[in-house]
């Protein structure tokens, strides 16, 4: 995978520079290392942050950004929105780029009341009221649970928090998932949203392109007993110095957007390369080996269905049935609007084509041709043409 990649190969220019076979020291961004909170107020936006704690015990982190830096003072409720992250992310995602750039900022600044959750077993949600993150049992989740107990978890806080009863959903790639399996499936849920935004969706994983897709095809056991069966690139900050320090160093940069390219899609020229290490500096953030195992699912399988765990027995265990059930996307009436690059490697359009004849509430469609897996967040050009459509469905459809 291109993460573990990178990073073996950034410990290795990391040893090598500090035998001083490289100066790596260029000037670094602030927003290196800084949290989540502090990169919100880094950007004169005022910062709040909670702990919501899930049905089944996982104490994850939320940042929300309640005002725009030009609009302190509001007149009335302000309309949320909730976001979602990637796979090895977190909220901090909405947030890399410079604020003009950033969807978080550009949402608070537009008059919204913007929400961020973290995925459990990202750095900023590794808690779990009675279990350790040495135990093997914390580490038992994948999607599923994402959907099943931590979207609900979060959109009730948010909904207890500011008193209304309707928000916005946004999410990336994986985020998508975990709203596309949740509204699917829980609609008491579904009816809480007004619309979907879907950022390069996660469902069908048929036809990916990019090289590093080629992990799925090991088998299960051979990938448990390199990665174990416990957490999957954790973000340790010895590594990330050292892949910050390349993709900062202005001939090594180039390794990096390498890298990229290879595990996303090429757009090279759409991404801003004074901004790498602040990339790297907040990713990987970590998630489970079995959510990899059931992201797998979807790479080998024609369905969308929960995660097998592996025998009859044990699936009728979770499920009372021998096969994990279906997630059936006809049933999730939410108003949706999806976006998919043509030069999404993880992400095709020939999988976007494969899940659109079963969203049956779909008021907005859009392919941006040049576009890779990562412009949805990093991109140059997002905020206008993306971040501004975004804005403008939500002001056009404020009370579905």
């Amino acid at each position: 995978m291109m993460w573990l990649f990178l990073a073996t190969t950034c410990l290795i220019y990391g040893t090598l520079n500090a035998g001083g076979f490289f100066n790596l020291e260029n000037e670094v961004n602030p927003e290196v290392w800084m949290n989540i909170s502090e990169i919100i107020t880094y950007n004169g936006y005022p910062s709040e942050e909670y702990e919501v704690t899930t049905q089944d015990g996982y104490i994850l982190s939320v940042n929300r950004i309640p005002n725009g830096r030009r609009d302190t003072k509001s007149t009335g409720p302000r309309p949320v929105v909730c976001m979602q992250h990637a796979l090895f992310a977190d909220s901090a995602s909405w947030l890399e780029n410079y604020a003009n750039g950033s969807l978080g900022f550009l949402l608070a600044d537009a008059g919204y009341d913007v929400w961020m959750g973290n995925s459990r077993g990202n750095t900023w949600s590794r808690r779990h009221k009675t279990l350790s993150v040495t135990e093997e049992e914390f580490w038992a989740f994948s999607f599923d649970e994402m959907a099943r107990y931590d979207l609900p978890a979060v959109i009730d806080f948010i909904i207890s928090k500011t008193g209304q009863e309707k928000l916005y959903f946004i999410g990336h790639s994986l985020g998508t998932t975990i709203g596309f399996v949740a509204f699917s499936t829980m609609p008491e849920l579904a009816q809480r949203i007004k619309m979907n935004f879907a950022l390069g969706p996660v469902v069908s994983l048929k036809y990916p392109t990019s090289i590093f897709t080629s992990f799925f095809l090991l088998p299960n056991s051979i990938i448990k007993s390199f990665f174990g069966t416990k957490g999957l690139l954790l973000g340790d900050k010895i590594g990330k110095i050292s892949s910050t320090k390349i993709c900062n160093n202005k001939i090594l940069w180039m390794l990096c957007s390498e890298f990229l390219s290879l595990w996303a899609g090429s757009n090279k020229k759409n991404m801003n390369m004074s901004r790498m290490d602040v990339y790297m500096s907040h990713a990987p953030t970590g998630s489970s080996v079995q959510n990899i195992l059931h992201i797998k699912q979807l790479y080998q399988s024609d369905e969308f269905r929960a995660y097998d765990w592996g025998s009859e027995a044990k699936n009728m265990h979770h499920y009372n049935q021998s096969r994990p059930p279906l997630y059936d996307l006809t049933a999730m009436k939410v108003p949706t609007a999806i976006w998919a690059g043509g030069h999404d490697a993880l992400v095709t359009l020939q999988d976007v084509a494969r899940i659109l004849p079963q969203i049956r509430n779909l008021r907005y469609l859009e392919l941006l041709p040049d576009w890779n897996h990562f412009d949805f967040i990093w991109g140059l050009d997002a905020a206008q043409r993306v971040y501004s459509k975004i804005i403008e469905l939500m002001k056009a459809y404020p009370h579905l």
